[in-house]
């Protein structure tokens, strides 16, 4: 136990230089040792330990420690994901034809509805004017045929028979009107056309890609997300994404929808998120990155650095009564530097960051003051 002066209490960093004043630092804390996150030991019997724990030359084993502490703790996951638009879909011809007519400039924003291609309408409205005028002929004959029927003079069954034929012509009719529909090619919705494929005069075939409409005024973000993120990403999650066509530009966005299957091979599930997009600069197709940002709370943290492996389990070296303590210990999160210990050990324990190879438990140890630039 080594008793300190004046009553000062000096931090720097998470785990910074520290002096503890009026009464004793924790057994073999000496001023100048680094709070921190805990220190596990190595399974290795390791170092000098002559008789009562103490060195071969009788003296306490050097260490630099740190402090076990509470610190909040906001867990980040990064992803890559792919941008889609809102709306997407390839322009194409339901039927053979030939373009007459096109009505869009490449890169044009157009609404729902406008008119992008026409082709040649002349069988279409050809049939069109022949059903209609068949239409007309059986709808004239059923009417007097109604009539008739009325005085006896014309059978039900003959009545039937012009009924039918109305209701074929009026079928014919509507199938008519759809061929020549079929000839125009209309903005299924409001978007910017990419670019055309085709000329004024192209013979196209059905699945031939007149040219593309996309509505990128939102951008899903599509991303997978591993399975122990699954119980904290919900709908309405923030998230920033990046990409290398902005790379000082932070695009910000919410979740919007969660896949209901997990990638049985990578353990995965897909996320998607929602970016606004009204300025256009981001495109369709575009890789970027995506941050989620897991709730704050507190957690017992140490340097990673004091950890001590042994196949599965791990340990630390905590030192109380001046001797270090090899003790197991379970972790859970982790960042740069830090590791999250969920149980062995609790807030204020002193563990060893420095030295480990060279104690084993029970060994008597001395804190030494950390070197230059530790903190």
């Amino acid at each position: 136990m080594i008793a300190v002066g004046a009553a000062v209490l000096l931090a720097l960093g998470a785990f910074g230089w520290f002096a503890i004043s009026n009464g004793e630092a924790p057994a073999g804390l000496t001023p100048g040792a680094r709070p921190g996150a805990t220190a596990g030991t190595d399974a290795r019997p390791g170092g000098p330990g002559g008789p009562g724990g103490l060195s071969p030359g009788g003296r306490p084993v050097g260490v630099i420690v740190a402090l076990a502490g509470k610190v909040p703790f906001a867990q980040q996951l990064e992803a890559v994901g792919n941008a889609r638009a809102n709306e997407s879909v390839d322009l194409t011809a339901k039927t053979s034809n030939r373009i007459t007519v096109i009505r869009f400039r490449e890169g044009q924003q157009v609404k729902a509805g406008d008119v992008l291609v026409e082709f040649d309408g002349e069988q279409a409205r050809a049939n069109l004017a022949d059903a209609e005028a068949s239409l007309r002929d059986s709808r004239s004959q059923f009417n007097r045929s109604r009539e008739l029927y009325a005085t006896k003079a014309l059978s039900e069954a003959q009545l039937d028979q012009l009924q039918a034929t109305l209701s074929s012509n009026e079928a014919r009719v509507a199938g008519a009107r759809a061929q020549l529909n079929d000839t125009i090619i209309r903005a299924p919705f409001a978007g910017r056309v990419g670019l055309r494929n085709v000329s004024v005069g192209s013979f196209v075939s059905p699945g031939t890609v007149i040219t593309t409409l996309d509505d990128a005024s939102v951008i899903k973000l599509d991303f997978s997300v591993p399975e122990v993120f699954l119980a904290t990403v919900k709908e309405g999650l923030g998230i920033q994404a990046h990409t290398s066509a902005y790379p000082e530009t932070e695009f910000s966005g919410k979740v919007s929808s969660i896949d209901s299957r997990l990638d049985p091979i990578s353990r995965s599930v897909t996320v998607r998120a929602r970016i606004d997009n009204r300025d256009g600069r981001l495109k369709p197709g575009m890789f970027m990155t995506v941050k989620l940002t897991r709730s704050e709370s507190d957690a017992l943290m140490i340097p990673e650095q004091a950890l001590i492996p042994e196949g599965e389990r791990k340990f630390v070296f905590a030192v109380r009564d001046g001797k270090a303590v090899r003790s197991e210990v379970r972790t859970g999160r982790r960042r740069p530097g830090e590791v999250e210990i969920t149980a062995g050990l609790a807030e204020g324990d002193v563990v060893v960051i420095e030295g480990t190879q060279k104690v084993r438990d029970g060994t008597a140890v001395e804190v030494q003051p950390a070197g230059p630039g530790a903190a």
